[in-house]
């Protein structure tokens, strides 16, 4: 199975948004729409979500309503209020390095693997400068985030929290790139999370360009948690969701890492325990395959997209747009042991390191 990924520069929204949308939007909409029109919110009630929670999203909301076609199926769905349930994987670190002396250099960086579906990949690296801040974030939903750094030096990804619990609030993606768009640090980033709703359970990595972190847990049901721990995967307070822990090894994951994270002397150490079993995970076929592993530097604002052999880095100072094509073996894997081979397919545009 191949998944395109594609590096987008566009200050605001406008054609190569559109064509992302054009796209993207008739998978989206068979999704938004599988429990029937009636099962999601009004147009009223989404935009008064967005006014309550994110109002300063609402001239980007409604340039994005333009550029779809200001049609009010699309509205709603780009609100991203009260959505279908969705569910993946994920594991995230944070990377410390000791005081001098202590042990071995390196930069904080915050790490994560992205585990899902190939075919439900959107694949876009969207760099832009919506709100007069630029930020670099893997997109989702359109112009939700699944992960990403500010020039302020604010590094965000999320992990699904192991829970089958929804109510009313927003998709994760939207709420990441509000923390991305307008927060600069971690306190600011945990304030907003603190207070916008969402309606299934995750886990926020943060890290700004000061080495602060945090682990933030938000849930629909539960008031917003902030805990100290540098490696997470789909746990919370532990095992909530037997099937889903059982299916992603969230379990074994967290342990292999919070191993990695303790032992390591310099981050490329964690990134090296993140490219292979258990915390790399190969059930492309089931759904949660790592399709990509990340690694931000809140220090000048970069990120490299790595697979096993590949990197491919940017940053909110010197972005390239190009393209890279990567097969992934959907069989591989399957029983849940190491693959016995991969295939890395690059296309010509542009390099690898």
């Amino acid at each position: 199975m191949r998944c395109t990924f594609e590096a987008i520069n566009e200050d605001l929204p406008g054609p190569r948004w559109r064509q992302v949308f054009e796209q993207y939007w008739p998978a989206y909409r068979q999704w938004y729409l599988r429990d029937g029109g009636r099962s999601r919110p009004g147009f009223l009630m989404c935009r008064k979500a967005l006014r309550s929670y994110m109002p300063e999203l609402i001239p980007t909301w409604e340039r994005l309503v333009a550029l779809s076609g200001g049609g009010d199926l699309e509205a709603r769905f780009l609100s991203m209020w009260a959505p279908p349930p969705y569910v993946a994987g994920c594991s995230q670190a944070v990377w410390l390095p000791a005081p001098a002396g202590a042990r071995a250099g390196g930069t904080p960086a915050l790490l994560r693997n992205y585990d899902f579906a190939p075919g439900l990949l959107e694949g876009v690296w969207l760099a832009s400068r919506w709100h007069g801040r630029r930020v670099l974030a893997v997109s989702d939903c359109l112009w939700g985030a699944l992960d990403g750094i500010n020039e302020s030096g604010l590094a965000a990804s999320l992990s699904f929290g192991g829970r089958q619990e929804v109510g009313e609030g927003f998709g994760i993606p939207l709420v990441m790139r509000y923390v991305l768009e307008f927060a600069e640090n971690v306190d600011e980033a945990v304030a907003i999370l603190s207070r916008v709703p969402v309606h299934m359970s995750y886990t926020v990595t943060l890290l700004d360009r000061q080495a602060a972190w945090a682990s933030v847990f938000v849930t629909p049901d539960r008031t917003v948690e902030v805990v100290r721990r540098q490696a997470v995967t789909n746990l919370q307070h532990g095992v909530e969701w037997a099937a889903h822990a059982e299916a992603t090894h969230a379990a074994q994951r967290q342990e292999a890492l919070g191993i990695a994270v303790k032992q390591a002397h310099h981050q490329n150490d964690v990134l090296r325990a993140l490219l292979q079993p258990p915390l790399f995970q190969t059930a492309y076929g089931r759904g949660h395959g790592t399709l990509y592993t990340a690694v931000y530097y809140p220090a000048d604002s970069a990120v490299e997209m790595v697979w096993p052999d590949a990197t491919w880095r940017q940053s909110c100072r010197q972005f390239q747009p190009g393209a890279r094509l990567i097969d992934f073996d959907v069989d591989s894997g399957a029983d849940g042991a190491p693959p016995t081979s991969h295939r890395w397919v690059l296309d010509d545009v542009g390099s690898f390191q």
